[in-house]
């Protein structure tokens, strides 16, 4: 049975919670509790079917995230230590990724010719070969996603979305 919410049902409280919440909210704030439920439960959704489709390809979108950077260095390859920044991880987490890429023969490491504390890493032709397929894969299904927004909606949709995580951000 699939545990993730239907598109229809749009999260948050009960509705005989809600109607107390909305009866201490003005308009405007019951307008914005119900887009944040909406939110959430669209982020939930969007989470929840990219995972399910880096599963299909290459594991994990952590995992996609890597393989992506490494094909796009076009076999200069990338330090550990840029992946874990760019990531926004832990050196640990990055560690267990490269491990479990490196054992499936995705990935070779090699240490850092200058600096022999870096481990440089890149795709092998395998490594670049899952990665080739997945993005093909994963192109045509993000093309179907966004085939019905037009350029000007997606504009406004990002530039919204930019919005909501500063306001969020400042919330900190």
């Amino acid at each position: 049975m699939d545990a993730r919410p239907s598109p229809k049902r749009r999260g948050g409280p009960p509705p005989a919670v809600m109607v107390e919440i909305r009866n201490r909210l003005s308009a405007h704030e019951a307008q914005g509790l119900e887009t944040i439920f909406a939110f959430r439960a669209t982020a939930q959704q969007v989470d929840n079917t990219i995972s399910e489709w880096m599963a299909g390809s290459v594991g994990s979108p952590a995992r996609y995230q890597i393989l992506m950077a490494l094909w796009a260095t076009k076999g200069n390859g990338i330090p550990h230590k840029d992946i874990v920044e760019a990531m926004g991880v832990t050196r640990a987490t990055v560690s267990g990724l490269m491990a479990a890429l490196e054992r499936e023969g995705f990935v070779k490491s090699t240490v850092d010719g200058e600096d022999r504390r870096k481990q440089i890493a890149r795709l092998t032709v395998k490594g670049e070969a899952v990665i080739r397929k997945a993005f093909e894969v994963n192109l045509a299904r993000f093309r179907k996603l966004f085939a019905s927004l037009s350029t000007a909606e997606l504009d406004s949709l990002t530039a919204l979305l930019h919005r909501v995580r500063e306001s969020l951000a400042a919330l900190e």
